[in-house]
């Protein structure tokens, strides 16, 4: 009698059991018409898993979930099984690896995927966190397999099985080969694991992802239409007819105008003789002599009353360890600062050649504080240390200068990239 797994086709924790089952021999179907999200919901599959996971697998014994407990499971029906090792140290050393990719690679990989593919909020500094976990992880796996073909001794382990699944997504929808190509040895196992004929028959031929995919805009909900069933439903009432007013009294009954909206309280500020347009054209349209020009130009035309100039860093540098993610964080903070640019004016560097980098940045606001709604409505600046800008300070304005001009090297390191609001 075949176990029967429910779960979908492409479910990777479905596949780390139809693999043992290839090397092991125990027959395992696939549920026939399995639906994600509808089987799943159902009494029958809740009285078999109250929380309604998936994978399941049905024996005549009863239910097993948990991918690994179904994995181990099957790899055990068989007797002295390679899958399972042949000693008490190799036995420990395979549950190691099998916590190991379950806690150090797939959580981290799952926390980088979901809010890409749309089914959890995007938090930058969250896929940060995860990334560097992840990469962090990928290492200590890197350094073992440079000394050893597989995870346990010298043959294929439910250790190996387990670990291949959870990186399947992160080959194949995640991690580019820019992002591998870190950790050659984990490349060269990965490869080697998923062209074994027991692997390709389950997985088929895998291709690796050649981009990251774009953060899902986010969509406010549409708002449903009013119907007109209450309207047929409710038989309309007669307005009362009242008596005709004088025209003095209906002449006081006038509507009021609608009252105006409040300003920003930046617009009631007293005029400045800086107009911020005209300094983004000159920082825009200087293309020579930029600190002949363009710096000679912004410190003619500053207000020191009107404006105020603030240098940020970044408070946590450390986590800066994946260039193209710190690159994108400094963007989306730039595209959420949006509701500044009729009264800012930003620099956002990113130094250094290697890991982690350091993202520091030079603001113009109107006013002498960051204005509130900015502080209020975009929570990337909590994320940064701000310091007012001392112009009394030689080195303090020559540091502006350079900010703005993008000098390269930046107090001593490269300059990675430069990004301005404008």
């Amino acid at each position: 009698m075949a176990l029967v797994l429910h779960a979908g086709k492409t479910n990777k924790n479905a596949f780390k059991t139809l693999i043992v089952a290839e090397y092991t021999g125990v027959k395992v179907e696939l549920a026939p018409d399995f639906e994600m999200g509808v089987t799943n919901k159902t009494p029958e599959y809740l009285k078999l898993n109250p929380i309604g996971k998936v994978p399941l697998l049905v024996t005549p014994d009863g239910p097993i979930f948990e991918s690994n407990a179904i994995a181990r499971y099957v790899a055990r029906l068989k007797a002295d099984n390679p899958l399972i090792g042949s000693s008490l140290i190799d036995y420990a050393h395979i549950e190691q690896w099998i916590d190991f990719g379950s806690l150090e690679i797939d959580a981290n990989i799952i926390s980088w995927f979901r809010p890409r593919f749309g089914s959890a909020v995007y938090l930058p500094p969250a896929e940060e966190a995860a990334i560097s976990a992840l990469k962090r992880a990928l290492g200590a796996l890197n350094t073992h397999l440079a000394s050893n073909t597989y995870l346990v001794g010298h043959f294929v382990t439910l250790a190996d099985i387990i670990v291949t699944c959870n990186l399947l997504i992160g080959f194949t929808k995640l991690m580019t080969k820019s992002f591998t190509s870190e950790f050659p040895h984990v490349e060269r196992y990965f490869w080697t694991l998923v062209n074994q004929p027991n692997f390709k028959k389950v997985l088929g031929d895998v291709k690796q992802t050649e981009s990251v995919p774009p953060v899902p805009s986010a969509k406010k909900p549409s708002q449903p239409k009013e119907t007109k069933s209450k309207a047929k439903e409710e038989p309309k009432k007669e307005a009362k007819k009242e008596p005709a007013k004088p025209k003095a009294e209906a002449a006081e009954e006038v509507e009021e105008a609608p009252k105006p909206k409040p300003k920003n309280p930046l617009d009631l500020l007293p005029p400045s003789g800086m107009v911020l347009d005209d300094w983004k054209r000159l920082y825009s349209n200087t293309k020579t002599n930029f600190r002949e020009v363009a710096i000679k130009g912004f410190w003619d035309m500053y207000d020191p009353e009107g404006y105020s100039l603030w240098f940020c860093e970044y408070k946590y540098n450390d986590e800066n360890t994946v260039s193209f993610v710190t690159l994108n964080k400094v963007g989306g903070f730039l595209q959420r600062m949006d509701l500044a640019r009729k009264y800012a004016f930003g620099k956002m560097l990113v130094i250094g050649s290697e890991p982690p980098f350091k993202v520091k940045g030079l603001w113009l606001f109107r006013g002498q504080e960051i204005p509130p709604f900015v502080m209020e409505e975009c929570y990337d600046m909590e994320l940064y240390n701000w310091t007012k800008v001392d112009l009394s300070d030689e080195n303090q304005k020559e540091r502006v200068n350079q900010m703005i001009e993008d000098q390269e090297p930046f107090e001593g390191e490269v300059l990675l990239d430069a990004k301005c609001f404008k």
